[in-house]
């Protein structure tokens, strides 16, 4: 503990050439700019751009928080998928609120998501899991993600058996999986900077429309 309490201090940050964030030709609205942001992601090499961080709260007000993929982007929102007995999935019937940080390190941006989740209905979330990879949908058809788990043997055991009752039932999907839409009440844009100029704009849901607003860093 004492060496980490001399190390973490020392860590560099904001290495390389970062990029520049201009509020005054910024896309109109926060999907685009997170569009343009996601696409920046890729070109710089980054590993799982899409990657995001998902953060629920239970009854009891207790956040948790999962890496997950992001499933889509649109005007009603970011999109990720959940089996039903999951801790998210629980999380999000009794409070349906979720914040999605993402972070893209080499360039020094993270934008955060805030808003109320909506599930989507049976017909669309059949289709979203059979879209996923035999692979994927396999693993999904156990359907005991998060429940304790004796040992790995076991575990083994049901994921080898899974792909061949889906070779059995090819359009079989799992009933409780659901894709969620993030409908953003608040997406905020932060552009570090080595300096410590960092430049912070959030978009914030006003009635049908948005308003803009810097923020200090």
């Amino acid at each position: 503990m004492d060496d980490l309490r001399q190390l973490l201090p020392d860590l560099g940050v904001f290495a390389g050439q970062l990029p520049f964030l201009d509020p005054l030709v910024a896309p109109d609205t926060p999907a685009g700019l997170f569009t343009q942001w996601l696409l920046g992601a890729l070109v710089a090499g980054m590993r799982e751009p899409r990657a995001m961080t998902v953060s629920t709260a239970g009854a009891d007000g207790n956040p948790t928080a999962r890496t997950l993929i992001l499933k889509g982007v649109g005007a009603d929102g970011r999109r990720f998928a959940s089996d039903g007995g999951s801790a998210k999935a629980r999380d999000l019937v009794q409070r349906p609120f979720a914040a999605l940080p993402f972070y893209w390190s080499p360039l020094a941006r993270q934008v955060r998501v805030r808003g109320p989740v909506v599930a989507a209905g049976e017909g669309d979330s059949a289709a979203d899991f059979l879209a996923r990879g035999a692979g994927a949908r396999a693993e999904a058809l156990l359907g005991r993600q998060s429940q304790p788990l004796a040992d790995l043997a076991e575990r083994d055991a049901a994921v080898k058996e899974s792909p061949e009752r889906l070779e059995d039932e090819p359009d079989l999907a799992a009933p409780g999986w659901t894709p969620h839409t993030v409908r953003p009440e608040s997406v905020e844009f932060w552009q570090g900077d080595r300096e410590r100029r960092h430049t912070r704009l959030v978009c914030v849901r006003e009635g049908e429309g948005r308003r803009k607003q810097l923020l200090w860093p």
